[in-house]
């Protein structure tokens, strides 16, 4: 993996911050793309593909939140951790790949149930 003190402290961690926060977009960008196949599946009456997808979806947004968990507490709220627009871009990812998830799963739910 990667040592958030690293990247915390030295000089030339923009590199490895930006490939941290990459890593963090495309996890919760693949997390909100299943889910959306696992809302198809499940349109189509195919529901254990749906859930398959969703758990897919489940593991995705689970590797983006373990990353965002270990930059929150690498900052400790002590304003180590420069601020950059590619890093406010991957929370907004990640929070909407949350929130789609719940949604989704909710009208997965919905069609399951006509």
């Amino acid at each position: 993996m990667f040592d958030l003190e690293d990247i915390v402290e030295t000089q030339d961690s923009n590199d490895a911050l930006e490939e941290v926060v990459m890593g963090l977009i495309i996890n919760a960008g693949q997390a909100r793309s299943l889910a959306y196949s696992a809302l198809k599946q499940a349109k189509g009456g195919d529901f254990d593909a749906a859930r398959a997808l969703m758990a897919e979806s489940h593991a995705a947004l689970n590797s983006a939140h373990r990353v965002q968990t270990q930059l929150i507490e690498s900052d400790a709220g002590e304003g180590k951790m420069k601020v950059s627009l590619v890093l406010v871009h991957a929370q907004d990812h990640l929070m909407t790949a949350m929130l789609a998830r719940e949604l989704i799963a909710e009208l997965i739910e919905l069609h399951e149930k006509r």
